[in-house]
C-alpha cells in the first residue's frame, strides 16, 4: 500500500518524537556510592553488582564530564555478588554529580568537596542531644523533634541487688543527666564509658575543630566547646553512679523491664541503680582518669570537674582491687540490657593505663603489663584499645609496651583486609553492631595515621566511611537524615513514638547481620548473606537499632576526616 504524503510525514514526525523522549535512566541504589559524597584529590570509587560495561559521569547539568568501563566481577563472598568496580578519581572539580550506567541505570545525586562531611560531623553530636534524659526538646535547638522531658531520675532507687549497710534497698539517690542509651530508656556505665572516652578523645585531638563547630545545643556560645559540653552531659550522670561510702559502681539505672513505645515523659515506671560489679568500676575509673588528665587543656573552667574525677577514678579503681572478680548478670526480676562480661583483663589494662598516665605511680603500670594482650578492634566487652589509644598519644611511655608499634600494626592488618576485598572493607565477619565495628576500624586507622602520617591509614578509613554512607550492599545510607536512602524505621522509642515521618537525625544504624533473623517474626526472615542481612524496620532490633557507642566512633571517623588537612 503506498502512503500518502501527509502519513509519511506523520509517521515521520513521530518517529523523531519518539527518538527526542528517550527513556531517562532509572536512579536506583544498585549504583553503591557515598551518598553524601567524595573528597576532592582522593580515590572515588562506586560499586555495581549487575551486569555493565560503560559508565558516564554527569554534572548537575547533564553533561558528560567522563566516559569510563566498569571493572571486571569480583565475587564478595559476604553479600553473594560479583561486584564491578566504577572509577572516577581522576574528576576533582566540585559540584553536585550522578554516575550513569549503559545508559539504563544511575545512582543518586551525590557531592564532590573539599569538605563533604562537615554537616554529617554536627549531626553525629547532636544525635546525644535529642537522647538527653532529663531535657525537653525546644523547638530552637530541635527543630520538628520537639518533646518533652522525660526521667529526671532525681528519685531514683537503690534496687536489692545494689544494696549495702550504708544504702539499704530501697534508699533514694538522685542520678540526673546522661544519654538514653540506645533505643530503649535505659542508662548503662559499661557502655556510657566507651562512648564517653572515645567523644572526650575527639574533642581532645580535634580542638580547633571542636573550638569553631556550633552544634546549636543549649550550651552554644559558652566557653567549652560544643562536643565536650555534650559529652559532659553523660559524664556528669556517670559521678552519680558512684556508691560514695565505698567507691562501687553501679551498673545500670534503669526500669526492671524496657518501657513500652511511649514517649519518655509518659514513662512512669521506678527507676532503679542496680548491682555494683569489677566491669562497671574499671570502665568508670579509665574514663575518669582519662577526663582528669585531659578536661584542664580544654578549659580552665574545667579545672574543679577534674578534680572531682580524679578523686572519683581513684576509689572506683580501688573497689576493684578490693572486688577483681564481680561479673555483672541482670538480677531476678530485671530484665533490660544487660552488658554483661566476665573477662576483666581488658578493663584492667585500659584502667590501669589511664590511672598511671594520670598519676605516674609505677602499681598502674605494673597491673597494666601484668595485663598486656594483641590489642583488638574496641567495642564495649572489649575495651583495651582504648589504653593503647591514650598511651600512643600521651606522648609518655611504658618499657615493655610499645602502644605506637601496636596500633600501626593492627591498622596495617586492616588496610590490608581492605585491599583483599572486592569492596575495599576491612570487616569480614559482620556481628550485631556491625556498622560501629566498621567505624571502629576507621577511627582505629586514623589513629594509625596521627601517629605515623602515612595516607593510606586516611584513605582506608575513608573508603570505611564510603561503605557507611551508601557504598555498601544494601544501597542504605546507615546514617538517619543523611543521604538519599537513609535507614527511617530506626528502633528507638522517641523515634517510633513521636509521630514525625522522619526518624531523629544522626545516628548509625546498627546494620546488617544474621544473628537474630528474626527479629520481626518467623516469616519475616532477612538474606542468607551477612552484608545484606538488614531491615530497615522499627521491629528489628538486631540490626535497626541505635546506640550511643555505635555514634561515637562514627563522630571520630567524621571529625577525623573533615579535620584531616
Amino acid at each position: 500500500m503506498k502512503l500518502s504524503k501527509a502519513a509519511v510525514a506523520i509517521i515521520a514526525a513521530l518517529m523523531t518524537s519518539s527518538c527526542m523522549q528517550k527513556q531517562q535512566p532509572k536512579v536506583t541504589g544498585l549504583v553503591a556510592i557515598d551518598q553524601c559524597g567524595y573528597v576532592t584529590r582522593t580515590e572515588k570509587m562506586a560499586f555495581i553488582s549487575v551486569e555493565a560495561k560503560e559508565f558516564r559521569l554527569i554534572d548537575a547539568n547533564g553533561n558528560s564530564v567522563m566516559v569510563g568501563n566498569v571493572g571486571a566481577p569480583q565475587y564478595w563472598a559476604e553479600s553473594g555478588d560479583s561486584v564491578r568496580t566504577i572509577d572516577f578519581t581522576d574528576i576533582n572539580a566540585e559540584g553536585t554529580y550522578q554516575i550513569v550506567v549503559d545508559d539504563t541505570i544511575a545512582s543518586y545525586p551525590f557531592v564532590i568537596a573539599a569538605h563533604p562531611y562537615a554537616e554529617l560531623a554536627r549531626m553525629s553530636v547532636r544525635a546525644y542531644y535529642y537522647n538527653r534524659t532529663a531535657t525537653a526538646i525546644d523547638a530552637e535547638h530541635g527543630g520538628k523533634w520537639v518533646r518533652n522531658a522525660g526521667h529526671p531520675d532525681t528519685l531514683v532507687k537503690v534496687h536489692s541487688s545494689a544494696a549495702s549497710k550504708a544504702r539499704p534497698e530501697g534508699t533514694i539517690i538522685s542520678s540526673p543527666r546522661g544519654w538514653y542509651d540506645a533505643g530503649d530508656y535505659n542508662k548503662y556505665v559499661v557502655n556510657s564509658g566507651i562512648t564517653t572516652y572515645t567523644m572526650l578523645l575527639a574533642a581532645n585531638q580535634m580542638k580547633e575543630m571542636a573550638a569553631r563547630t556550633d552544634l546549636n545545643i543549649p550550651e552554644s556560645g559558652d566557653s567549652i566547646a560544643d562536643i565536650l559540653d555534650e559529652t559532659l552531659y553523660n559524664l556528669r550522670w556517670m559521678l552519680t553512679m558512684q556508691d560514695p561510702n565505698d567507691g562501687g559502681v553501679y551498673h545500670k539505672l534503669t526500669t526492671l523491664s524496657f518501657e513500652s513505645f511511649i514517649m519518655p515523659d509518659e514513662c512512669k515506671n521506678q527507676r532503679y541503680v542496680v548491682a555494683k560489679g569489677t566491669a562497671a568500676a574499671l570502665d568508670f575509673a579509665a574514663t575518669m582518669a582519662f577526663a582528669a588528665r585531659t578536661l584542664p587543656e580544654q578549659s580552665a573552667s574545667l579545672a574543679s570537674l577534674a578534680d572531682s574525677c580524679r578523686q572519683q577514678a581513684a576509689a572506683a579503681y580501688a573497689w576493684a582491687v578490693k572486688n577483681p572478680n564481680v561479673a555483672f548478670r541482670n538480677p531476678a526480676g530485671v530484665s533490660t540490657g544487660e552488658y554483661g562480661d566476665r573477662f576483666f583483663g581488658d578493663e584492667w589494662f585500659w584502667a590501669s593505663v589511664e590511672m598511671y598516665l594520670l598519676t605516674g605511680e609505677d602499681s598502674y603500670k605494673e597491673t597494666a603489663l601484668a595485663n598486656l594482650a594483641p590489642m583488638a578492634v574496641p567495642s564495649w566487652v572489649y575495651v583495651n584499645a582504648l589504653g593503647y589509644y591514650s598511651l600512643a598519644l600521651s606522648g609518655k611511655e611504658i618499657e615493655g609496651l610499645d602502644a605506637k608499634t601496636a596500633i600501626v600494626a593492627t591498622a596495617d592488618s586492616l588496610v590490608a583486609e581492605a585491599k583483599k576485598s572486592p569492596v575495599a572493607l576491612s570487616m569480614t565477619r559482620y556481628d550485631w553492631g556491625s556498622n560501629s565495628t566498621v567505624a571502629n576500624m576507621g577511627m582505629l586507622k586514623l589513629i594509625a595515621g596521627m601517629i605515623s602520617t602515612d595516607k593510606k591509614y586516611y584513605e582506608s578509613a575513608l573508603d570505611d566511611l564510603h561503605y557507611i554512607l551508601g557504598r555498601n550492599a544494601t544501597g542504605y545510607c546507615f546514617v538517619t537524615g543523611a543521604g538519599s536512602k537513609p535507614c527511617m524505621n530506626i528502633h528507638h522509642r522517641p523515634s517510633a513514638a513521636d509521630n514525625i515521618e522522619d526518624p531523629v537525625p544522626g545516628f548509625l544504624c546498627g546494620g546488617p547481620n544474621t544473628v537474630v533473623p528474626t527479629d520481626c517474626g518467623p516469616t519475616n526472615t532477612r538474606s542468607q548473606y551477612p552484608a545484606k542481612a538488614y531491615a530497615d524496620e522499627t521491629c528489628s532490633y538486631s540490626t535497626n537499632e541505635i546506640a550511643i557507642n555505635w555514634n561515637a566512633p562514627l563522630t571520630f571517623l567524621v571529625w577525623g576526616i573533615e579535620n584531616a588537612k
